[in-house]
């Protein structure tokens, strides 16, 4: 069965776009957490968690939402889709630093809202409970961004007679940029066709990354 991307969405800390079509926000915002929390204000989100999460999730977060918002069965589609996530960073930059506060004797002030952020798969479950998603989740590590990989593990996904859609994501923000690049891929009614897919990811995804 063809699969097929019907929607995608992409975040770095200085622009954001659904499907090539990026996102405007006032002149005045500049780049980084600013830009972030500026775009999480011009999608008009009332979601006050988010002001809690580290940079991997809300990256997770704003590119789910630009991926959804315009959905008519958003928060109904229950088991149907299922969340991949993909980066060679895993959790680190929480990491970092939770260690900061735990390292020195003469200042351990450990941190339990850092805390909960080093495991990457917080990412997955941001977004679950955003969007009541009770489908498969999952988080992989890898070295480089491996569109092959990515398009076959969301294909397995697929296996599961129940799964309509699988949410596929490159979420890094250990590395620099941070960036986000999210696709919907479905079984039908694809706005996009994509016959080689894997090749077809990484056009997407550099011309996300050129706005």
């Amino acid at each position: 069965m063809k699969r097929m991307i019907t929607r995608y969405s992409y975040v770095n800390d200085r622009l954001a776009s659904v499907d090539g079509r990026p996102i405007s926000l006032p002149a005045r915002v500049t780049a980084g957490d600013a830009f972030l929390t500026a775009l999480y204000r011009a999608l008009r989100v009332d979601y006050p968690r988010f002001f809690k999460m580290d940079t991997l999730s809300k990256l997770g977060f704003l590119s789910s939402e630009l991926i959804f918002e315009t959905d008519t069965r958003r928060f109904d589609h229950g088991e149907e889709i299922a969340i991949l996530c993909f980066n060679r960073g895993s959790s680190l930059e929480t990491d970092t630093h939770y260690q900061a506060t735990i390292e020195r004797e003469d200042a351990y002030y450990p941190s339990p809202s850092l805390f909960v952020y080093t495991l990457p798969n917080i990412v997955t479950a941001e977004i679950a409970i955003r969007e009541k998603l009770h489908g498969e989740t999952a988080f992989y590590i890898q070295e480089t961004f491996d569109a092959r990989q990515i398009f076959a593990h969301a294909s397995e996904a697929f296996t599961d007679a129940g799964t309509r859609a699988v949410l596929a994501a490159w979420i890094e923000s250990y590395d620099v940029p941070h960036e986000a690049f999210m696709m919907l891929i479905g079984k039908n009614d694809a706005i996009f066709d994509a016959p080689q897919p894997a090749e077809c990811i990484v056009e997407l995804l550099n011309k996300s990354r050129h706005g």
